[in-house]
Formats: structure tokens, sequence, C-alpha cells
């Protein structure tokens, strides 16, 4: 009887910091898939020299975890991966050395050093933009007031296991037609300061987002299983009213993390781990 082979000892150097990581994707590089992403941050971060921990076993990888990845062809200000390395190393060096490795249209906006509760568990909704042409405003609203009545909306999607159908409706937490802030690069602050400002006083529709004046549906998803997507949102609509986009919308993650039932808002899911006290430890820098 022949024994299972075991995996060579490799002396894998063990995990000694844990790095959060939030990206964005811009431009044409929405159309990246996750598992594209996957490929371009391995490649980077041998590029940036960063000293990976990896796993065990007969195919060693690097110690990434992803959490919440935005479907392709959407864009996002808001996606976040964690990194475990085996040299403690300065974060701001690594965000700056792994952002010049990737490609623009994939920016690493920021990298902190893990502490306490898992990065998945922060991520309890996001907040989507969705770009639709300003002369559809009128449909879009009412589309939306029919919604909002129902208390059932079940979408159909079809999965690699088959077409499913769930109802959508629960997940809504906000749903509305409004504006961003009138500073365009508004997008790229911390995610709970686009929350709290799209939150607040209505600006004027019709803002200038892309080539052509568009009117915004903001749109604000509990994530649950399935995750609920903004083509997903846009199904729903025409379901509950008939509401047909001539044309394929633009959707933009603003905000992910902890949803805050008080104020409404989706908060900073690393502002745990930037505020935590910090324990002093001798770092080396990242090579150039």
């Amino acid at each position: 009887m022949s024994r299972k082979p075991t995996p060579p000892d490799r002396h894998t150097p063990a995990t000694v910091q844990r790095l959060r990581l939030r990206y964005a994707k811009r431009g044409r590089l929405r159309f990246t898939s996750h598992r594209d992403f996957q490929r371009a941050l391995e490649r980077a971060l041998r590029r940036a020299a960063v000293p990976m921990a990896f796993s065990a076993g007969f195919s060693p990888h690097p110690k990434i975890s992803f959490a919440g990845a935005a479907p392709t062809g959407a864009a996002s200000e808001a996606e976040y991966a964690e990194l475990g390395l085996a040299v403690v190393q300065d974060p701001e060096a690594v965000r700056i050395a792994l952002d010049a490795a990737l490609p623009d249209g994939l920016d690493v906006l920021e990298i902190v050093e893990a502490r306490g509760q898992s990065l998945a568990e922060r991520l309890q909704a996001s907040h989507w933009r969705i770009e639709v042409p300003v002369a559809e405003m009128d449909g879009l609203a009412a589309a939306v007031e029919a919604f909002l009545a129902r208390e059932t909306v079940e979408v159909e999607r079809l999965t690699k296991n088959g077409r499913k159908v769930f109802d959508i409706r629960p997940a809504i937490l906000r749903l509305l037609v409004a504006d961003p802030p009138h500073d365009p690069e508004a997008v790229a602050a911390a995610p709970g300061e686009v929350a709290r400002a799209v939150s607040g006083s209505p600006q004027p529709v019709g803002y200038q987002v892309s080539s052509q004046a568009c009117a915004i549906l903001q749109v604000v998803v509990r994530h649950g299983t399935p995750a609920v997507r903004p083509d997903d949102v846009l199904s729903g609509l025409r379901l509950a009213s008939g509401f047909e986009l001539s044309t394929s919308p633009r959707a933009t993650r603003l905000a992910q993390g902890p949803w805050d039932e008080v104020s409404g808002t989706v908060g900073d899911p690393l502002a745990l781990d930037r505020d935590a006290p910090v324990t002093p430890k001798v770092t080396e820098a990242v090579p150039r």
C-alpha cells in the first residue's frame, strides 16, 4: 500500500507582520478580473522586493488574502487585501514601492499594519455610485420609488452552479438619485469621508462625472451571500418598474467597510488599525 507523499521541509519563515492595503481600480483597469489583479499583485510584490511569507507544502504561495472584491467591469476606490511578511517593514515604504510596481489604474492608496479583528469581518457594506444618462433621470427616480415600495425584489443571476434567484430587497440599505460631492477628486478620499459627504445635504443632479452629464444613483448594499452587485440593483429596478437604461452604466465603489446604523454611513475598515497604539519595533526599508 503506497503512502501519501509528504511535502518537503522548506524551512518557510514565519509571518512576523501583517499589512492591510487599500487599492483602487480606475479607468480601463476596471475591466480586470479579480484573478488578473491577483497575478498583477504577486508580480508587483516581486518587483518591489517585498519580503513575503510563503505557505508550506508542495506549491508555496505568498501569503495574500483578499476580501470583498468588486465585480469585473466596476471601478472601485475601496478594494482591500492583506499581506503576510517574513521581515518587518515600514508600511509607507511598502506602499510607495508597490504602487510604483503596479500599472497605472491599479493604485495602492494606503497600507497600515494589521491589528485586532479580521479585515473580512469589518467589510459589512458597500457604497456604490452608478452613473446614468441625465436624460433618463425622471425614469430612474420613478423606478427607485417603485423599488423601495416593494417588500421583495427577486432577481436572477447566472452563476457557475446555474441560474440562481434571490431576493435583493433586504440588502439595500440606501437607494436614491443624488450627486457625489462637487469635487471629482472626492472619490479618492478616505472611505468614511466619502460616505459622510454623500449622506449630507443633497447636491444638484446632473454632475459632470464622465464625458457627458450624468444622473447619479447612490446605493448602499449590505454584504451577504450571494453578494448584491450593481447589475443586480439595476435588474431589480427593471423588475419593479420596467425601467430600462439605453446605455451601459458605469459603477464605482466609493466605500466598503463597517455599517453604522446610527449615522447611516459606511465607515473606514482600516480606522481601527490606524488608530491602535503602535508597539516599537525594528523595521527595514524595502530595497529599491
